[in-house]
């Protein structure tokens, strides 16, 4: 992952209404209208969280007669991944070097 793509997806899912969108798209593809109705804001502002989320990669829409529906787009989250992976076992690491006196 770029650096630049990197930071769109962590500021996309910085925002906890942008998370729980994720989380509702993880369990199915749905229309902005009915994820819009999980929410106590209005539809405008759950369309410019996915756009938020679409411009990071993060979701994809697919138009189905007047609607879009929204679905995951499973890369990037593999990408994120990856790099915690990797994040983590640098620091476990360097843990086991400093408990073992070989910093």
């Amino acid at each position: 992952m770029s650096p630049a793509a990197s930071e769109d997806v962590f500021s996309a899912i910085a925002d906890p209404t942008r998370r729980r969108i994720l989380e509702l798209l993880g369990e199915r593809p749905e229309a902005v209208g009915d994820l819009a109705a999980r929410f106590a804001v209005s539809r405008p502002a759950i369309s410019k969280h996915l756009r938020v989320l679409s411009e990071a990669g993060l979701v994809r829409a697919k138009a189905d007669g007047r609607r879009n529906i929204y679905a995951l787009e499973p890369a990037p989250f593999a990408a994120v991944r990856d790099w915690l992976d990797g994040f983590w076992n640098e620091r476990l690491l360097l843990l086991k070097r400093l408990s073992e006196g070989d910093a």
